[in-house]
């Protein structure tokens, strides 16, 4: 069987809907996976897919960007510079709660005789939707059917409601709503992440064993309830409150308690059958660093104030708006691929769940859908899902690259600290302090500068907000450049070559290297930009670049020490091979059996010591890779291939961050078929749970490669220097794929067929762009159709090491690998262990 032809999925159980993720039996088995796939979020909220009634579960979550606790990270032996303070997310009060008692017996979902079962989360309506039929143990037959949603349009806003019917006799139905926070310092509580006895998994929270949440707040009027609460250490406040109203024309009655732990509203209902009873709940979260709980009570009422003046369906239509106006930007179309085509929209609707409403906050690894990696910030965001805002929704990508700004300070700090100057920005973060406390795989990823320098050279070349650059996002460029001119040193032997030494690449698996390739490249690209643009500033912005030079001193002279870094960067190259290798030393390593690695050895991190992993040729993800697709423009298409051949069997795919890189630059030098089976790789990473961590939370930079990978790889779209050029590849067995690109204010659609591309402006006036070699110029009047010849090389098969020379023996005799072409998995519906 083909691999195009494989569905990872049960089918009967989440039948292909376009543009829905559906549900139509309840599993027990894996509802940490199921309560991720089925979260709603908005950047600032999410609430984890949990049952409605609150009881079992595997991850009992709700959570808010950027709220978090502090504490010491203890080393086992200490050294000057380690990370101090660690940061993790905190599970916020759970509002989420709705139980049913049908004649005093509660609906119990794990348990209870369903006779029917759909759950929906809808794409286009932004609602999460369940409906079902509840056998009671007496015998009655009751529908119940509920909604939720967190808004797109109000960040702080949540809105859920539960309707009953009795479909077959008369019966006592009680209803309860619940703030509940399960913070009480239980051992087992780990942050909304339940793990197994003795497991290890660098990729969840931290444990906390004491309390975390201390009560602040509780108010009770009517059908309103609030809780208010501070973290105690980081000393962060959070108010939370509900307001409930019923419909029905039965008899009932209602009240209400609170505590310090719990805030309970209650609807005792005389239900009569055919009689529908609707509970309704508002919610509001409110979270600040300093502002007193008492205060973010306020905040949260006037919120529910304005949700109950608006109402259910205008707030419902409020969001099905918004998500219209999603879709018109950012959509990606298949025809003809069902199952491809629903994979690809849920992968889009998480980046809008993860990113729509951060507003000036970070976009944390797992987004606000569960608390894997503690809540952190990582470079993932500017270089896998920062293209995806800034060609689609340039506000979103600005307020991301502000939060960035906003960390300058702490950045500078934490590069003094490193005896450096500028600025180093943290690898995992929330509050803008380093919280890794592993620096060899943590700290020494100094590469993180000019990531987030990447991205944002590149949203202010793609949308021209040359102001947001003037007005203070330069003194990012210039902070970064300075620490790489800091950090480097110049060795001279015929000729000055500057060096870069004791960092680490996104290759996890080798670490504190010397001249590592992706980390030159990328310095070399931040030291030409930084330069770039205050050259720029100082023509077209005399009065900003002005304000720079006395904000922080730059000079002509600094200027130049950075062009001159750059243009004698040293990029390393092994004239034997044809290949660049990916440091220093790392072709004379010996090359890692994965052949002979059994499955349940992997991932290699839970399996080996780093001692032994790092000793080897073997890599966690792309490398190498990732840098001849940011860089493109700076390698031949001969060396592309080479290094990806190269490189690409020795990539154990441990991380979610590589298939997408890798099918990226596999469909551009001609591996069709492999650059489309590491796109499904990715587009299941989560729905099928690939890499069996789903349950921590959507892994948000694969969900944005998947969009690299469809406009980046298959559309072969790049934005080198600001100059925007396609070069597609269309998948065997695809007949079109349909996307947009906003370039400078103008929205173009892009659809290709196998022999033409065709693009059309939705939205603006025109745009330039070049297609294969051959300048367009798309205008508002007419669409252009550019015809193709062709689709590029065409490899069969994939890369293997098995007749390649790798590193050398002590005695200077060559080693050779013996390492399979390498299986995703998917194939025989058994897809390898992976580790981000």
């Amino acid at each position: 069987m083909r691999f195009a032809d494989i569905d990872p999925l049960n089918r009967t159980r989440f039948p292909i809907d376009e543009w829905s993720l559906v549900e139509t039996e309840f599993g027990q088995d894996d509802q940490g996976r199921t309560e991720t796939l089925f979260a709603v979020g908005n950047g600032y909220l999410g609430l984890r897919g949990n049952i409605d009634e609150g009881r079992d579960g595997f991850a009992h979550g709700t959570f808010v960007n950027g709220f978090h606790e502090t504490w010491a990270i203890r080393h086992a032996e200490e050294a000057f510079g380690f990370a101090r303070v660690g940061q993790t997310i905190v599970n916020a009060p759970d509002a989420k709660i709705i139980r049913l008692y049908v004649d005093d017996e509660p609906l119990v979902i794990t348990e209870a005789e369903l006779l029917e079962y759909e759950r929906r989360l809808d794409f286009r309506a932004g609602l999460l939707r369940r409906s079902l039929v509840w056998r009671t143990p007496a015998g009655k037959h009751v529908r119940i059917t509920s909604r939720r949603l967190t808004s797109f349009t109000d960040r702080h806003l949540a809105l859920m409601d539960y309707e009953v019917e009795l479909l077959d006799a008369d019966a006592a139905v009680t209803i309860t709503s619940h703030i509940l926070n399960r913070q009480d310092g239980r051992d087992e509580y780990r942050s909304g992440v339940t793990e197994l006895p003795g497991a290890f998994d660098p990729r969840k929270a931290e444990a906390f064993t004491e309390r975390v949440l201390q009560p602040r707040v509780q108010q009770h009027e009517g059908s309103r309830h609030l809780l208010g609460y501070q973290t105690t250490n980081s000393g962060m406040t959070l108010a939370v409150a509900a307001e409930l109203s019923i419909s029905t024309d039965d008899d009932y009655s209602e009240s209400g308690t609170i505590g310090d732990d719990l805030a309970k509203y209650v609807y005792r209902v005389q239900a009569r059958r055919g009689n529908p009873i609707r509970v309704t709940k508002a919610v509001s979260y409110h979270t600040a660093r300093k502002v007193p709980a008492r205060e973010l009570a306020d905040r949260c009422n006037r919120t529910l104030d304005r949700a109950m003046q608006l109402g259910v369906d205008e707030i419902v239509a409020e969001q099905r708006a918004w998500l219209d106006d999603f879709w018109a930007r950012s959509d990606v179309e298949v025809p003809g691929q069902p199952s491809i085509q629903q994979a690809i929209r849920w992968n889009l609707f998480q980046l809008a769940q993860a990113t729509a409403r951060t507003d000036g906050a970070g976009i944390a690894a797992k987004g606000v859908s569960g608390s894997g990696y503690s809540g952190h910030y990582f470079w993932d965001s500017e270089i896998y899902v920062l293209p995806f805002l800034t060609y689609t929704a340039p506000t979103v990508a600005r307020n991301a690259l502000r939060f960035r700004q906003r960390m300058l300070d702490a950045a500078r700090a934490r590069a003094l600290e490193l005896n450096q100057v500028g600025a180093l920005f943290p690898w995992r973060t929330i509050n803008g302090l380093e919280s890794s406390a592993y620096y060899a795989a943590g700290t020494a990823q100094y590469h993180i500068d000019a990531d987030i320098s990447y991205a944002l050279v590149q949203y202010v070349q793609a949308t021209g907000d040359e102001e947001f650059l003037a007005r203070g996002a330069i003194d990012i460029l210039v902070e970064t450049a300075r620490m790489w001119e800091d950090l480097g040193f110049w060795r001279s032997n015929a000729d000055d070559v500057f060096h870069i030494h004791g960092v680490t690449g996104p290759d996890e698996y080798t670490t504190v290297v010397n001249d590592n390739l992706y980390t030159n490249v990328m310095a070399r690209a931040n030291l030409e930009q930084a330069a770039a643009a205050v050259d720029h500033l100082q023509v077209n912005h005399p009065i900003e670049h002005r304000r720079l030079i006395e904000r922080l001193g730059v000079t002509p002279a600094e200027v130049a020490g950075w062009r001159r870094a750059a243009a004698h960067m040293h990029i390393p190259f092994d004239e034997r091979l044809g290949v660049h290798p990916q440091d220093s030393a790392f072709l004379e390593k010996e090359l890692w059996d994965l052949e002979h690695t059994p499955e349940n050895r992997r991932p290699l991190l839970l399996h080996y010591h780093p001692l032994v992993i790092y000793r080897f040729q073997v890599l966690k993800q792309a490398d190498v890779v990732l840098a001849l697709y940011l860089q493109g423009h700076r390698f031949s298409t001969d060396q592309k291939l080479a290094d990806f051949e190269y490189y690409d069997p020795l990539t154990t795919g441990d991380s979610t961050l590589s298939a997408v890189v890798q099918s990226i630059i596999a469909a551009e030098v001609g591996y069709h078929e492999l650059a489309l089976r590491y796109f499904r790789a990715a587009l299941y990473v989560d729905l099928a749970d690939l890499h069996h961590n789903a349950a921590d939370g959507v892994h948000v930079a694969s969900t944005g490669g998947v969009w690299g990978c469809l406009v980046s790889g298959f559309g072969g779209f790049r934005d080198h220097g600001g100059k925007f050029t396609f070069d597609p590849r269309l998948p065997d067995g695809w007949e079109r794929l349909t996307f947009r690109v906003t370039l400078r204010g103008t929205r173009v659609r892009v659809d290709l067929v196998a022999d033409q591309l065709t693009l059309t402006v939705e939205d603006g006036d025109e745009a330039s762009v070049s297609v294969r070699g051959q300048a367009v110029r798309v205008t508002s009047d007419a669409p252009v159709t550019v015809p193709l010849d062709g689709q590029g090389p065409r490899i069969i098969g994939a890369p293997t090491m098995r007749d390649v020379t790798g590193g050398r023996r002590a005695d200077g005799s060559l080693l050779t690998a013996s390492i399979p072409t390498i299986s995703l998995g998917i194939d025989d519906q058994e897809p390898p262990l992976a580790i981000d």
